[in-house]
């Protein structure tokens, strides 16, 4: 290893980051107020070769993470008990996050005063509404679904097969052999790829400030401000008020433990590529691995606090506000519904058009105000998505803890620095070197 290398492995994940974000806005700041094309392209080729890299990975990790947790759930008493806990407390925090979105949205008007117009608006490529939802869950093949990275589609075709090798018993084993041993490579290499955020976090940052400047955040500045409260609400309120009061541990301990998840959201825009470490925290955090294994890759494609509940609420009150049509109890409470019940549509990838195209084609709103939304999608993704991530922990947590599985020592004892220093499996591989190596 080189002397760089040993440097930058004893530099904690979290100031790797960090550091990211500050030269991100600085080269950003510069390629703007300079005219710089050549670092402005730069910025922009970086940050979208790292977003490349995580997705490259996510049509197979989410397969066989799916896969491998449902045959999982039959190495754990009261599997079925679990999973329906699991869903039931993704429904209740999203209805939270749902109602504390609608709260601000009311209270804010975050569509009034912006100077948009309906004619600043465009249709977006993709839109949802509900018979696209519930006839696309089925694919007409088992190759589209990868190749278009329809995620919906990937995680239905993993839970038939799952099943379906929980009915066959011990004739799947070799199957299932297989299966695990792929996923640990593609974990394995989208580590890899995971080393490498603060590099992306450069570029992805940089790319937003050079590309967007601070003036066109000024123009959204409220409906900005609504969804970063609102996410932090959820994520700094919420959260720790369930971990003290129904799991009955103690919330600063949770964040120090779900931190570098949490922070690794923030910068890759994707639960599902965050997914690796989102499961590794989990399982530091106390819970049994074979549960996580389970409850991390579901709610990697279907618990989007942010992105489903806390976001569409608001984009739809700030839509009908620029197109001036307003809004009922019953919208709202439709607005709830499609929350709770369509998260799944935003599939853990970067952005929430789709979800928010679900929402609009519901309500009766234009698909156009999507696109008033799309410049500053970017900037409002990376909080959506740390919100995300933290809830696909917390729910594992509050779960285990009421069932009496979580081992709260083991939750005392979580680091803040889990990408620090080699893995598991390097210790593992570095252990069985000859000694003359």
């Amino acid at each position: 290893m080189s002397a760089i290398s040993k440097t930058a492995a004893r530099i904690p994940f979290w100031v790797q980051i960090v550091a990211g974000l500050v030269l991100g806005v600085l080269l950003g700041w510069l390629a703007r107020s300079q005219d710089i094309s050549w670092l402005h392209t730069t910025l922009e080729k970086v940050g979208d070769l790292f977003v490349q890299l995580l997705k490259l990975a996510v049509a197979p990790l989410v397969f066989f993470a799916i896969l491998v947790s449902i045959t999982n759930l039959r190495k754990v008493n009261n599997a079925a008990r679990l999973a329906s806990r699991t869903l039931l407390w993704f429904m209740i925090t999203s209805l939270i996050a749902v109602s504390i979105g609608l709260a601000l949205g009311l209270l804010t008007d975050p569509g009034a005063g912006t100077g948009l117009t309906p004619k600043d608006g465009r249709l977006p490529k993709h839109t949802g509404s509900w018979i696209d939802f519930l006839t696309g869950i089925v694919p007409t093949d088992v190759i589209t679904p990868f190749t278009e990275l329809n995620v919906l589609q990937i995680v239905f075709m993993a839970a038939v097969a799952g099943i379906a090798a929980l009915q066959l018993g011990d004739k799947a084993a070799p199957i299932l052999t297989l299966a695990e041993s792929v996923l640990e490579l593609l974990q394995k290499a989208l580590w890899w790829v995971i080393r490498l955020a603060p590099i992306g976090t450069v570029g992805l940052i940089g790319y937003a400030i050079a590309d967007y400047g601070w003036d066109l955040i000024g123009k959204y500045a409220t409906f900005t401000a609504d969804v970063y409260i609102g996410c932090a609400l959820v994520m700094f309120g919420v959260y720790p008020l369930l971990l003290a009061t129904v799991a009955k541990v103690n919330p600063l301990q949770f964040f120090k433990g779900a931190w570098p998840a949490i922070q690794l959201a923030f910068v890759s825009r994707s639960s599902v590529g965050t997914m690796p470490v989102t499961q590794k925290v989990t399982e530091r955090l106390g819970v049994p691995k074979e549960y996580a294994s389970f409850a991390v890759p579901f709610g990697a494609t279907t618990k989007m606090d942010g992105c489903a509940a806390i976001y569409p609420a608001l984009a739809a009150i700030f839509i009908a506000q620029i197109f001036d049509v307003p809004l009922g109890v019953g919208d709202y409470l439709l607005i709830a519904f499609v929350s709770v019940v369509g998260s799944a549509a935003t599939a853990g990838l970067t952005g929430a058009t789709v979800m928010l195209t679900l929402t609009l084609s519901t309500l009766g709103l234009p698909l156009e105000g999507v696109g008033l939304l799309l410049a500053i999608d970017p900037v409002l993704d990376m909080m959506r998505t740390a919100t995300n991530v933290a809830g696909q922990v917390v729910t594992p947590v509050v779960v285990a803890a009421r069932e009496g599985i979580l081992d709260k020592d083991a939750y005392a004892a979580a680091s803040s620095s889990p990408l620090d220093g080699p893995s598991a499996y390097e210790a593992e591989q570095q252990a069985t070197l000859p000694a003359a190596a």
